[in-house]
């Protein structure tokens, strides 16, 4: 089924010039590029989307690493486009993603770890409304046949 995502290049991402490579492996995979936008993460925006995180002792940190540089934001779209990108990514601890994903390949720790990616339909369609209103949903939640 055809459905979009969203992954963000995080700061660490940009600064080490990697957009690039990352892009690639997900147009190598069919995955179309809906929406791009390359600028700063304001901390309202930061602190919405890791809103989850906020009792964790470590959310001032993601928030400050997060606004600390440019990002890449991209909607993705294609076949079962949000759990064949969870499984490019790899996992979250750059420690214990296997290589070939784009974070046992890229990533260097387990805060910094080069790139998000929504993990859920639901998600899905929170952040790309979050960072691209513009943009149709329609093919973001599942629909059952």
């Amino acid at each position: 089924m055809e459905e979009k995502t969203l992954i963000i290049i995080k700061p660490d991402g940009v600064k080490r010039r990697l957009v690039g490579r990352i892009i690639s492996r997900f147009e190598e995979r069919l995955l179309t590029i809906e929406a791009m936008r390359y600028g700063l993460l304001t901390k309202e925006t930061a602190r919405a989307h890791y809103a989850h995180l906020a009792d964790k002792p470590f959310f001032q940190d993601i928030i400050d690493y997060m606004t600390s540089g440019p990002v890449v934001c991209i909607v993705l779209k294609g076949e079962n486009a949000i759990e064949m990108v969870r499984k490019m990514i790899g996992q979250t601890n750059a420690l214990e993603a296997a290589p070939g994903t784009i974070r046992g390949d890229f990533a260097t720790n387990k805060s910094q770890n080069v790139i998000h990616a929504s993990d859920c339909a639901a998600a899905a369609e929170i952040e790309i409304t979050r960072f691209f209103s513009e943009v149709s949903l329609a093919t973001v939640k599942h629909e059952v046949e």
